[in-house]
């Protein structure tokens, strides 16, 4: 009986682990995916900041209502499909899924039209960047897509297959990248380098991809329902369950999918508010063009590098609500606590290092990845700070929508929101602040998220939080970091710098941060024995570092 305890433990371990390590590897390639084509957009001639400008703003625009169709939807229905599976009503499961499949469908496809309809207006009055009109109308069909993509996505973490999503979002971001740097050359080579129409080609090829994703999604579906033909069989049979009306499965879904969503909704508000108030306001000291690539500096270099960090992490947010979920509905409080501790603890292990590499080697990342201008220096130091809050709140909203608290998430960001508004406004338009009191509000904005959602966590679940553990000696491993590879760095510049390139150095200097950086972790042994033994080959490690040790 022990032995059938302790592997059905470790199936649930590894389960969970793989997960996340398929989300993990899957979200690292699209940003690093992600980061080829915006640094080919922003090196483009005829492109640059000014074309960032036009995309970002109907971009960011179309993710706004994206997150309305479609954003909550994942999470909901996986943490639905968990909690029925878990409790052996798989037709229940499939219920809920076919249901939220035609409601979102239906809800994508009205969000397309109304982009469509709405896309000058919003344009023209709200982001004060006409141009934006035609990107808008271009990623309007996305909506839909992803409105589909999502509830299958859910679906299947829901059923702890989240290899499938992870998959769809790598083949989506593959295409988006080959469509982009397609089409944009043979619009700029037609069109003598017209920067609004490439910036349109560019946003044509985001919504080619995510159809592209949604159809393998599709097939993917049919397959798995082919390889288990034995279990949709026997689910149909299936008796022991309560058959619940269409409407109530509904006002289910909603009631976890509408708060999700309205979280979803207040962090792309968040990054709204910097495309409706920085070039207003720097309009009042500065002229139009100058404030539109001030802007694009902010979206087109610095967002896109503060948003790398971010993948590393949101594997766990993704994993840990169908886990707690299940483990909730059986009462595992155990397990619940097990999965909240390690989160956390790599979630620190991940922000501490990024957020202080970022300030560190600034100046050298921007003249590495941006050969037509290094400007910003200043403004992603400022924004690197908001990564490490940013990544903690990436964790605890999977935990708070795991255990059932998923309005907290709503309010925290509302308020959040809200003061990173004020502050925009207020501070944006004084000429010795400028585009960097944009940043400086992001990270208003996280830390009072932070603040509200810790609370929160450690009052509902008895969360210890060691400073020891989760402070100091991350924190000391990041500084030994900082301190090696800055050094070497500042070194190789003064004796090699007549030998080797400036950018070889920078990438050696990194890739020495990385290394000294895992050294240190292991020296300071921040993850435990047994934590360590919840990572793949973890066994093999602590084998090594024993050996290490003596």
């Amino acid at each position: 009986m022990e032995k059938t305890e302790k592997r059905k433990k470790k199936i649930k371990k590894e389960s969970f682990m793989q997960g996340v390590i398929a989300l993990l590897f899957s979200q690292v390639l699209i940003k690093l995916l992600g980061l080829i084509y915006r640094l080919y957009l922003t090196n483009k001639p005829g492109f640059g900041d000014e074309g960032n400008a036009i995309y970002s703003a109907g971009y960011f625009i179309y993710m706004l209502l994206l997150t309305i169709s479609s954003t909550g939807v994942p999470n909901a229905i996986s943490r639905l499909v968990a909690e029925r599976t878990a409790l052996g009503d798989r037709k229940g499961a499939q219920r809920i899924f076919k249901i939220a499949l035609a409601t979102f469908a239906t809800l994508g496809g009205i969000g397309s039209l109304l982009l469509i309809i709405g896309a000058k207006a919003i344009a023209t009055t709200l982001v004060q960047i006409p141009e934006a009109e035609y990107t808008l109308v271009a990623l309007a069909p996305s909506v839909f897509f992803v409105s589909i993509a999502s509830v299958l996505t859910g679906y299947f973490n829901g059923k702890q297959r989240m290899r499938a999503g992870a998959i769809d979002n790598t083949i989506e971001q593959i295409a988006k990248t080959i469509f982009t740097i397609g089409i944009v050359e043979f619009v700029a080579a037609a069109f003598m380098q017209n920067t609004l129409l490439m910036a349109v080609g560019a946003t044509v090829s985001s919504t080619f991809s995510t159809a592209i994703g949604c159809l393998y999604l599709i097939a993917y579906y049919r397959m798995y329902k082919k390889e288990n033909a034995k279990e949709f069989e026997l689910m149909e049979k299936q008796e022991n369950y309560e058959k619940e009306s269409v409407l109530k499965v509904i006002k289910r879904i909603l009631s976890v999918s509408i708060p999700i969503t309205l979280s979803s909704l207040m962090s792309s508000i968040n990054k709204n508010i910097d495309s409706i108030t920085v070039v207003r306001n720097l309009k009042t000291f500065m002229s139009e063009a100058e404030a539109k690539i001030q802007y694009g500096i902010l979206v087109g270099k610095v967002d896109i590098l503060i948003g790398l960090p971010l993948s590393f992490n949101i594997a766990f947010q993704i994993a840990l609500v169908p886990a707690i979920a299940a483990a909730l509905v059986k009462k595992d409080y155990d397990t619940i606590n097990k999965r909240v501790s390690f989160s956390m603890l790599i979630t620190m292990l991940i922000g501490f290092p990024c957020t202080i590499g970022m300030i560190v080697f600034a100046s050298p990342i921007l003249e590495l990845l941006f050969s037509n201008g290094t400007t910003g220096v200043l403004l992603l130091q400022i924004s690197a700070l908001t990564i490490f809050f940013t990544v903690l709140v990436q964790t605890m909203n999977g935990v708070l929508q795991g255990i059932g608290k998923v309005m907290v998430p709503t309010k925290a960001f509302a308020v959040g929101v809200l003061a990173k508004f004020i502050f925009n406004m207020i501070f944006i338009r004084i000429p010795m602040f400028g585009i960097n009191a944009a940043a400086a509000g992001s990270v208003l904005c996280h830390v009072i998220i932070f603040t509200i959602e810790f609370i929160v966590i450690k009052k509902a679940i008895g969360f210890k939080f060691e400073f020891k553990k989760y402070i100091l000696k991350p924190m000391l491993a990041t500084i030994g970091m900082a301190i090696v590879s800055y050094g070497i760095y500042a070194l190789m510049n003064i004796f090699l710098a007549s030998i080797i390139p400036s950018k070889i150095i920078t990438i050696i200097a990194l890739l020495i941060a990385v290394v000294t950086y895992a050294i240190f972790v292991l020296l300071l042994k921040v993850i435990s024995s047994e934590e360590m033994l919840m990572i793949p080959y973890g066994n093999k490690i602590n084998k090594f570092v024993a050996k290490f040790a003596k």
